[in-house]
């Protein structure tokens, strides 16, 4: 009898415990992020740049501004939480989850973000960046700036 708990006692353990573990899925084909050169951590998406980077889908110019401190942790219109930590921008049209180039064109730095918001809704901007994309392409002390953006990849 003392058996038998011991092993319905186990099963129940062990079944509860599979229910914690995190659900892997494999495929022989890469996923469009990594295709687009951006992997995954625990806390977001990683943009690394890839050495041979595929032809843009789309290109356009315009002005680029950052969001300001005092929207950290607000929701975007995606419905994530705005993280300036984060890669990520704001653009009026182009759908969620759209990996882009931003390039300052003065000092020819860029950054790969994922839009998750809209905006921004200033005559002439083409992009808002969040604060951590905003200091790649040393943007900080003017605030806006000429940018080109190259869209490399649309989400599924």
């Amino acid at each position: 009898m003392k058996l038998k708990f011991a092993y319905i006692l186990l099963f129940l353990i062990l079944y509860f415990l599979n229910g914690c573990a995190p659900l892997v899925r494999f495929s022989s084909e890469k996923a469009p992020a990594e295709k687009a050169g951006i992997s995954s951590s625990a806390k977001g998406p990683v943009y690394e740049e890839t050495e041979e980077e595929a032809p843009p889908l789309e290109t356009f110019t315009g002005k680029a501004s950052y969001y300001a401190n005092k929207f950290h942790g607000r929701k975007t219109a995606s419905g994530e939480l705005y993280d300036k930590a984060e890669m990520t921008a704001a653009h009026r049209t182009l759908p969620f989850g759209t990996v882009i180039k931003v390039t300052n064109t003065a000092n020819n730095k860029s950054v790969i973000v994922r839009v998750n918001d809209r905006g921004p809704f200033v005559r002439g901007r083409v992009v808002d960046l969040s604060r951590a994309a905003a200091e790649e392409v040393d943007m900080i002390r003017s605030g806006v700036i000429n940018v080109e953006v190259d869209v490399l990849s649309y989400p599924d």
